[in-house]
């Protein structure tokens, strides 16, 4: 018997395709040998078409995932490989992220040749990132440092930042380990240092919501602590409506019988900095977040959200 093909849709990056290969890898464990056959379909999304301009001044998060989901949606492929921190957090109708590969290293890291950590960079250097989110919390840490976007993939930016194009940069300690180069990294930046993005480390495979061949497929391979803080966090993301003009942060983890979130919004400058920690049971997950979400609210104030919204702040 023929083994049936599963068209992995992805976008290009050589991180992107790592990723797909584990789907796959896992895939292939799951159901046994010569049991599956695969197809990966490289996707070329706005996101890296775009390179001249920030994601939010061209127009935010979905911008990496559009060109993917449209050929999930027509049926040009059966699942869809994301990271998840790039994922909007209301899907297309139609589509449903069904399955979380056990999460990877959330932390970011710090990578430089001037020093060996972000606290010791001398005063006035340059540290290059494309994140809202990393470049609101360095300055926070940090207002005497000077803070340029840079944009690319993993190895672009590497590449960049040893030609000199800044004295330090800030990348997913994850999507290096995926890549084999956590030999680049200088130090592990701590989450009590820098909390990441919501969902960061996390993959998700996203399929057609009524295709309950390919649910029932992936099913095996799912993670759930991963998909409960996942889910939590961005339910986190939801309630404060955040955009890519919103630096937010988010942590969900899942120790034994509780569930600790840890929730963080910020003015682009770093000035303003809000944070609120939950803690619970994990069937209270996604309550824990949207509290948390909901103390942050309060704690800023709808003059603060409204400019930050409008790009005004």
């Amino acid at each position: 018997m023929q083994a049936a093909k599963i068209r992995i849709g992805t976008r290009g990056s050589p991180l992107a395709l790592a990723q797909a290969r584990e789907v796959q890898r896992r895939l292939e464990a799951a159901h046994g040998p010569g049991g599956l056959a695969f197809e990966v379909r490289v996707i070329r999304t706005s996101g890296d078409r775009i390179q001249d301009r920030t994601l939010a001044e061209a127009g935010g998060k979905g911008l990496f995932t559009k060109e993917i989901e449209e050929a999930l949606s027509a049926g040009e492929v059966d699942i869809a490989v994301h990271s998840m921190k790039d994922m909007p957090t209301i899907l297309p109708e139609g589509l449903a992220v069904r399955c979380f590969l056990p999460r990877e290293d959330v932390r970011d890291a710090f990578i430089s040749h001037k020093a060996p950590t972000l606290a010791l960079l001398p005063a006035g250097a340059v540290v290059a990132t494309a994140s809202l989110r990393r470049q609101a919390q360095v300055k926070h840490l940090r207002p005497d440092l000077a803070v340029v976007p840079m944009r690319g993939n993993v190895e672009t930016r590497l590449r960049k930042l040893a030609e000199g194009a800044a004295d330090a940069t800030l990348l997913a300690m994850a999507g290096l380990k995926r890549l084999g180069l956590e030999d680049r990294v200088t130090a592990p930046v701590p989450v009590d240092e820098m909390l990441p993005a919501v969902a960061q480390g996390a993959i998700g495979v996203e399929t057609r919501a009524d295709d309950l061949t390919m649910a029932e497929l992936i099913a095996p391979i799912n993670h759930e602590p991963t998909a409960l803080a996942v889910t939590a966090e961005r339910a986190f993301l939801a309630k404060l409506e955040g955009s890519c003009r919103m630096p937010i942060a988010g942590l969900g983890e899942l120790a034994g019988e509780r569930f600790a979130f840890r929730g963080m919004i910020l003015s682009p400058d770093g000035r303003d900095c809000y944070a609120a920690r939950r803690e619970g049971r994990p069937e209270a997950a996604l309550q824990l977040a949207e509290d948390a979400a909901a103390e942050l609210l309060d704690q800023a104030g709808p003059d603060f959200l409204d400019a930050l919204q409008s790009g005004t702040h």
